[in-house]
């Protein structure tokens, strides 16, 4: 088994999503024994797509070499950072990763985990006055759904809300990294 673990998260080792996207692999790789290959997009980003870059296909052909892929997602300014988008421009691929039938766009990645370790430093869950701001995992879900995932999600919210609540939240969300693998 193959992990790919891709970490977007500028902060470093404080940051949440790291710390509970690590959870998750080690934890994933403990039950299965996988290889883990980790790409890291702050310490080295992608540029944005460009035409010429199309053509580029390392970041795709890991994709699909993984069996499942584990990714940090901290919300900045309400949606994924420009360096995991970067990322994705390159895994969504026509002819690739999804194709284009008479009947709609149809996803060919399927067959895949995708579990994503998202964080946010405030309250956007369902219900809360700040939901209608949240595009991170609606976007996520949405990227992914197109070529045939649906993602998994662990959340870690409101740790910008003070050291309790940030403490809470890595808690919680750690403790769903270690069931998502038994």
């Amino acid at each position: 088994m193959t992990i790919l673990h891709i970490d977007s998260s500028i902060t470093g080792d404080s940051s949440v999503s790291r710390q509970v996207s690590k959870a998750i692999v080690d934890s994933v790789a403990a039950v299965s024994g996988g290889v883990v290959i980790h790409r890291d997009l702050a310490a080295d980003p992608l540029p944005h797509l460009t035409l010429p870059a199309l053509a580029e296909r390392e970041a795709v052909d890991e994709f699909l070499a993984a069996d499942t892929i584990v990714i940090g997602a901290p919300m900045y300014n309400f949606t994924v950072p420009t360096q995991l988008k970067a990322w994705i421009d390159r895994i969504l691929l026509a002819g690739v990763t999804f194709r284009y039938t008479a009947t709609g766009p149809e996803g060919l990645a399927g067959g895949r985990r995708v579990i994503v370790a998202l964080s946010r430093g405030g309250l956007y869950g369902a219900g809360s006055p700040a939901a209608g701001l949240e595009h991170v995992e609606s976007y996520l879900r949405a990227a992914f759904g197109f070529i045939g995932i649906v993602p998994e999600f662990v959340l870690a919210e409101g740790i910008a809300l003070g050291a309790e609540q940030r403490e809470q939240a890595l808690a919680g969300a750690t403790e769903a990294a270690l069931k998502l693998a038994a």
